[in-house]
């Protein structure tokens, strides 16, 4: 899951053209915890997860590869 969270997570972010910092405000996280969730050391609770797929407009099945339907 961790790796196909992390390739979603800087693709969503790149196609939109948005800077970590950026997500992560929205998110209300820093940008070092966004960061980590990119580069897979951690992992996002459900109520950051839920706020992460809210802010790209995606499912949260999506964002963890149990659907390729965004």
């Amino acid at each position: 899951m961790r790796e196909i969270l992390s390739m979603r997570l800087k693709e969503l972010r790149k196609e939109r053209g948005l800077s970590q910092i950026q997500v992560a405000i929205f998110c209300d996280i820093t940008e070092k915890t966004y960061q980590n969730y990119e580069l897979m050391t951690r992992e996002p609770k459900l109520e950051i997860l839920i706020r992460i797929a809210d802010f790209y407009n995606v499912s949260i099945d999506y964002l963890v590869g149990r659907t390729d339907i965004r």
